[in-house]
C-alpha cells in the first residue's frame, strides 16, 4: 500500500487483512503522511517505509518491490476495497494467472463519484483499443501479482502506474484476468485531483500502450 493521510481507514483495512489472511500476510506501507497513519500501521504490525510524498506511483512501486514473497497484492488503504475478496485473488494465482485484477465497475461502482466512474470507463475503452485486448478497469488499486512479473518490467509512470501495471503484463503475453469486486464508500478525503489526475492517467495509458507496441516491433 501507498499511504498518505489515511488515519480514518488504515486501521480497519489492516484489521481486515489480518482477519482474512489469518495473520500470514506481510503488509508493507510506503508512507508520506502528516497524520497518524504510520503509527496506526506499525501498531498493527505493518512494515512502514517513510517516503517524502512524490505521488501514487512512486509509493506503490516501492511497496510492491519490497516484499520477498512469491505473490504480491496491492490495495488502497481508504476502505473502498473488499479484503474478503483476497482468497479469490489467490485462488486465481494458484490456477496459473500472473496478474489478477479487481474490476470495480462490473457491479456499477455506485459509491464512486459519477465523474470518476465515467473517466474510468473511458480509460478502459482507450486502453482496450490501443492494446487490442478488452479490459474493464485499468485503474483499480486491488490486484494480485506474481512477484517475477513486478521484477522483470521497468515501471515508468507515476499517477498512471495502476494502469501500467495492467497494460504491460497483458501486452507481454502474461496470463491476466479481471474478477468483479464490490467498491465501497471511502473513509477520509480523496487526494487525487480528478482533472489533473485524469489527464495524467489518460496520457500515461496512451504512452505505455504505444511503448509496448513499439517494443513488439523491435523484439
Amino acid at each position: 500500500m501507498g499511504t498518505y493521510n489515511e488515519e480514518a481507514a488504515i486501521g480497519t483495512v489492516l484489521d481486515d487483512v489480518e482477519r482474512v489472511s489469518d495473520g500470514r500476510a506481510e503488509v508493507v506501507c510506503v508512507d508520506g503522511s502528516s497524520d497518524r497513519t504510520p503509527e496506526i500501521a506499525r501498531e498493527r504490525g505493518a512494515t512502514v517505509i517513510e517516503q517524502e510524498p512524490q505521488g501514487y506511483g512512486v509509493a506503490v512501486r516501492e511497496a510492491v518491490l519490497t516484499p520477498d514473497r512469491p505473490v504480491v497484492v496491492t490495495t488502497d488503504c481508504d476502505d473502498t476495497y473488499p479484503m474478503d475478496a483476497l482468497p479469490r485473488f489467490l485462488e486465481k494465482v494458484n490456477e496459473g494467472y500472473d496478474v489478477v485484477s479487481g474490476d470495480r465497475l462490473y457491479h456499477g461502482a455506485d459509491a464512486m463519484p459519477a465523474f470518476n466512474r465515467l473517466g474510468n470507463h473511458a480509460f478502459a475503452a482507450i486502453a482496450s483499443a490501443l492494446m487490442g485486448t478488452r479490459v474493464h478497469d485499468t485503474t483499480t488499486g486491488m490486484r494480485a501479482y506474481r512477484r517475477d512479473v513486478l521484477q522483470e518490467i521497468t515501471w515508468t509512470t507515476n499517477t498512471a502506474l495502476s494502469a501500467e501495471l495492467l497494460i504491460r503484463p497483458t501486452m507481454r503475453g502474461r496470463r491476466v484476468v479481471e474478477i468483479p469486486i464490490e467498491y465501497g464508500e471511502r473513509a477520509g478525503e480523496t487526494k487525487l485531483d480528478p482533472i489533473q489526475g485524469g489527464w495524467e492517467i489518460g496520457t500515461g495509458i496512451v504512452r505505455v500502450c504505444l511503448e509496448e507496441r513499439l517494443r513488439r516491433l523491435f523484439d
